[in-house]
């Protein structure tokens, strides 16, 4: 049996290995990966962003919970910072999420950022497209915390929940970061702290201030993701906010995959036109036997560079 039947059968083993490779962008499978496409497309992907220490992972915890308790698959794409080390993961997303490892039903992988801007793993858009050929119902991604410009967990999920706290002080730079912009469901958690009301006022205020979508299509829930799943935890209203959102979107379910598929295009391109000018480096010496032919004033930095491009 091949390596794609078993993931198709939901083999976890199979698929963490091809999750590894397709992380080192090793050409075999990025061949599987293709074959994968035509099964894909059943799961719901929803991304979780936010400040670092809004309690993004508790909150994960809790909607995987809620999730399985439904008698849903849960895959989670857990994107981390870099270990300077070993390139690695480093926030260790699965102890978090103990409890949940031995759920058959529940897969959990984390993901390097390995320099990424936006908040994502070069591999995000992989990662998830495996989860949704094995079955998945529910993909959540997690990003490793937003700051300005950092929002491209939009371009991959179908709902982005934005998680704040009370208390963060700017509220400006809470708008100028962005994340009110990609926001389809807010989450003001730690919501037993003092500020929370006046936390969903001024969301609400930014919200009229944004002027791209009314607030009425912006869902504002107040959550405490520690305490799991009772009913004061406010988990279930976070649950039920994604849901509408995905009945309203409904009726723009095309547009809003065909956005996604725009975004994986051009990450891809992107991407593989980043190999193919590092493959040309190497090949004229490194960047630093240009670099030294530049201090030499022997080519200018734009020869330099044209030089590389040439050869792709």
């Amino acid at each position: 049996m091949s390596r794609i039947e078993k993931v198709l059968e939901g083999d976890v083993r199979s698929a963490a290995r091809l999750m590894r490779d397709l992380d080192d962008r090793l050409p075999g499978a990025i061949e599987e990966l293709k074959a994968l496409h035509p099964h894909t497309g059943k799961g719901y992907i929803i991304g979780i962003t936010g400040n670092p220490g809004a309690g993004k992972s508790t909150l994960v915890d809790a909607l995987i919970t809620l999730y399985r308790q439904a008698r849903l698959r849960v895959g989670v794409v857990a994107v981390d910072p870099t270990s300077p080390f070993s390139g690695g993961a480093i926030l260790g997303d699965r102890i978090r999420m103990q409890r949940h490892a031995s759920d058959e039903g529940v897969f959990i992988r984390s993901l390097a950022t390995r320099g990424q801007l936006g908040g994502l793993s070069r591999s995000t858009f992989d990662v998830a497209s495996v989860l949704d050929a094995m079955g998945y119902e529910r993909i959540i991604i997690e990003t490793v915390g937003v700051g300005q410009d950092e929002i491209e967990v939009m371009k991959t999920a179908y709902t982005s929940v934005v998680v704040t706290v009370p208390g963060l002080g700017d509220d400006i730079q809470a708008i100028k970061a962005g994340i009110l912009e990609i926001a389809d469901v807010l989450v003001v958690n730690k919501a037993d702290r003092d500020g929370a009301d006046r936390a969903v006022r001024d969301l609400f205020q930014m919200l009229d201030l944004r002027g791209v979508v009314g607030r009425q299509d912006v869902e504002i829930v107040k959550a405490i993701a520690t305490q799991g799943t009772r009913p004061e935890s406010g988990v279930a209203d976070v649950v039920r906010a994604i849901d509408e959102h995905r009945e309203r979107m409904g009726a723009h379910e095309i547009q809003r995959k065909t956005e996604r598929a725009m975004a994986h295009i051009g990450e891809l391109v992107r991407g593989l036109l980043a190999d193919r000018a590092n493959a040309a480096l190497r090949a004229q010496g490194g960047l630093e036997g240009l670099a030294a032919s530049v201090v030499k004033r022997e080519q200018d930095p734009y020869s330099a560079a044209e030089s590389v491009l040439k050869s792709l």
